[in-house]
């Protein structure tokens, strides 16, 4: 759980980064939230849960 609230936590705040700075329309940025609302419901969510906790599992494995 506290992986994906961070993940969460993290781009909210690139959202908002984007919608400051780089010229991200809010409209477009709601219609993001919109399909990836949508996309977590459909058949497609458990393969991306799968990627993004193999990613993170990935970079948490790296060593500096």
């Amino acid at each position: 759980m506290a992986l994906s609230v961070s993940a969460v936590l993290l781009l909210a705040v690139i959202v908002v980064l984007l919608v400051r700075r780089a010229g991200l329309k809010v409209l477009h940025a709601i219609v993001c939230v919109l399909f990836g609302f949508y996309l977590a419901g459909s058949n497609m969510a458990p393969t991306i849960d799968d990627f993004s906790t193999n990613v993170s599992d990935m970079i948490s494995d790296l060593s500096f």
